[in-house]
């Protein structure tokens, strides 16, 4: 009787250890291969696949693996070729003319035929940039082809661009995702759905998307550019991103090292991750790389100018807030000094026309002398304002109204969704605001359209309703000439009569800072804050 039992104990200890061999086997050969993975987190969602409608950050992101125009950016900024090898601008500024390379493929598809892809051609570019102005799309990108009056393809490699009139910053526009070559058979066929079907030319192809649970890419074997090695881009096989939706559960993901990067600095975890004067605290320092580095986004208060309120009205309320609370003070104490002072006016650090001296610095005694100048002008005794924000810009709102109290000027805020807000402030629902501008492209033609009278909300990006006919002249003036020397002088003259009118109280200049873990290399950062995953290894 002991003999079979002991004869079923060692078959199965026997079956145990294979069993054993196998995951363990199984386990070590995907840890193997997690150095070809890169994994993040988009607690914000992704919206879609489709560079025409690539309209926010994260989107962007995402369009970023997929998709090439005809130039791109490097980290610093600089306009490089991409599928355009080359190109010629004629000496009036109005026409562009780009020489396409013959070595560009679109990732494989069925729709395609026998070879499953075929070659990008010029024609590709007349058809994409077609559907990216087509009404019946109502693509959000769409107002990049504004000043353009013609595109044709001559033949196959040749691409040529007519503008209206001369816009030196348009070569820069078009590096935007916004101007992706798209298929058209393939964008036919798919229709809307396109959205979750994207074939593009780009590092990585799509290979699948459950929303709000997981989206893979995987390596893109024929992507025709190649390091300074000559070796195949990209390094790595497959980009993996969850939708974890609060920063929270993704720091503590981040923290266990299931995800390999996070990026921005957010209020739940800045103190548990950073010094107060911003340095990477020592218990992460052997495990987490902090990169840091100038970002082109303005963060800021608006008013709008069309509002009844009279202390909307009333400059000198506004300039009372502008000088009403520490900069220096709130980046310290809500974001561990990352980021700097907008003590500059609106233009951020870093573009042409920035100039330091045009702001407002922190002088509360200036702040309470305009607040009780208002009173007495008005008779009114007790100034209030709503400050209305989204929860996660609470804390910065909450740190001025409580400064702005000492000069006698009452704040309530008010927190609403994020598009509730943009929503109201588009449609002048809200007195004053919280509002960030990015960057679109390189030149701060970007920024000071906001002040532009023809660029009035909803239809542009003027919130305030502000009107200037110094500005506008200047504005419209900026487009003639070349010379960014030049230019430069004037943008300084717009920001700053916006900066006198007080229409809106600057912030911050952001940082872009990301951390990974220590394994992962080639990552980086860029004024726009654009994820290039081209170079990423790890290690």
């Amino acid at each position: 009787m002991i003999k079979p039992i002991l004869r079923q104990i060692t078959t199965y200890l026997s079956i145990s250890c294979m069993f054993f061999l196998f995951f363990s086997c199984k386990k070590q050969s995907i840890t193997n291969k997690d150095h070809l993975v890169f994994r993040y987190n988009e607690y914000a969602n992704i919206n879609t696949l489709d560079p025409a409608f690539s309209r926010t950050l994260q989107d962007t992101w995402v369009c970023n693996q997929l998709f090439n125009g005809l130039v791109q950016l490097d980290s610093d900024l600089n306009i490089l070729p991409s599928i355009a090898k080359n190109w010629t601008i004629s000496e009036d500024g109005i026409k562009y003319t780009f020489n396409l390379r013959n070595d560009v493929y679109f990732h494989k598809h069925k729709l395609f035929g026998k070879d499953s892809t075929r070659t990008v051609v010029a024609n590709d570019f007349t058809y994409s940039l077609n559907r990216l102005k087509d009404e019946k799309i109502a693509a959000p990108g769409s107002w990049v082809l504004n000043k353009v009056d013609t595109f044709k393809a001559i033949n196959d490699t040749i691409f040529q661009i007519t503008l209206k009139q001369p816009f030196p910053a348009f070569i820069g526009l078009l590096s935007m995702k916004y101007c992706s070559v798209v298929p058209k058979e393939i964008t036919e066929h798919y229709g809307t759905e396109f959205r979750a079907n994207p074939i593009g030319t780009g590092p990585f192809k799509f290979k699948r998307w459950e929303e709000n649970i997981k989206l893979v890419f995987r390596k893109n074997n024929q992507y025709f550019e190649k390091d300074e090695t000559g070796k195949s881009l990209p390094y790595l096989e497959a980009v993996a991103i969850t939708f974890l939706p609060d920063k929270q559960s993704e720091f503590l993901q981040f923290a266990q090292g299931n995800i390999d990067f996070l990026n921005s600095l957010d209020a739940s975890y800045k103190d548990e991750l950073l010094t107060a004067d911003g340095k990477l605290r020592a218990k992460y320092a052997n495990s987490v790389d902090m990169i840091r580095g100038p970002y082109l986004n303005s963060e800021y208060l608006g008013f709008y100018l069309d509002s009844k309120t009279p202390e909307i009205q009333s400059p000198l309320i506004r300039k009372a807030i502008n000088y009403g609370f520490n900069r220096k003070k709130m980046m310290i104490y809500l974001r561990n000094g990352i980021g700097n002072p907008a003590n500059g006016g609106f233009i951020p650090k870093g573009l042409p026309g920035h100039n330091p001296s045009i702001g407002f610095s922190y002088k509360p005694e200036k702040a309470k002398q305009l607040v009780e100048q208002f009173k007495k002008e008005s008779g009114i005794n007790n100034p209030e304002i709503t400050l209305v924000t989204s929860s996660n810009y609470l804390s910065f709102c909450e740190f001025i109204q409580r400064e702005l109290e000492k000069t006698g000027l009452i704040i309530n805020v008010d927190v609403m969704p994020e598009a509730t807000l943009r929503s109201a402030r588009s449609n002048g629902k809200v007195d004053m605001f919280r509002s960030s501008w990015i960057a679109d492209y390189l030149d701060a033609e970007n920024y000071l359209s906001i002040f532009y009278s023809k660029n009035f909300a909803p239809d542009g990006s003027n919130y305030f309703h502000f009107k200037n006919n110094t500005v506008d002249s200047l504005y419209n003036k900026s487009f003639t000439i070349t010379d960014i020397e030049k230019r430069k002088h004037l943008y300084k003259a717009i920001d700053s009569l916006a900066m006198e009118n007080a229409i809106m109280v600057p912030l911050y200049y952001d940082e872009v800072v990301r951390f990974t873990q220590k394994n992962v290399k080639g990552l980086g950062t860029n004024p726009i804050n654009l994820l290039d995953l081209r170079y990423v290894r790890k290690d």
